[in-house]
């Protein structure tokens, strides 16, 4: 594995972890617990704001989530790239 997707995984964690403090920001909800209330946050937030039926907001808050990582581990590549130079 290079150091470009090392990096690139890093800082997707990273990301999703922010996004994740993000949701969670002021709830009394335990830490184990983020992922889950992150997705249903989102899933409510998708839901309330549209009028889109329940299973299609489950649905594009998995999209949602998926497009964060990916988005995130694209620009921590990108500026590691820019960094070394390659």
């Amino acid at each position: 594995m290079s150091n470009r997707k090392r990096t690139g995984i890093i800082t997707a964690v990273l990301g999703i972890v922010a996004f994740m403090a993000l949701f969670n920001a002021g709830s009394p909800t335990a830490i184990i617990d983020w992922p889950v209330e992150t997705y249903m946050s989102l899933v409510f937030t998708i839901g309330w704001l549209s009028s889109v039926p329940n299973w299609l907001a489950y649905v594009l808050a998995a999209v949602v989530l998926i497009l964060i990582i990916v988005g995130f581990y694209k620009i921590g590549s990108w500026v590691y790239g820019l960094i070394v130079r390659r």
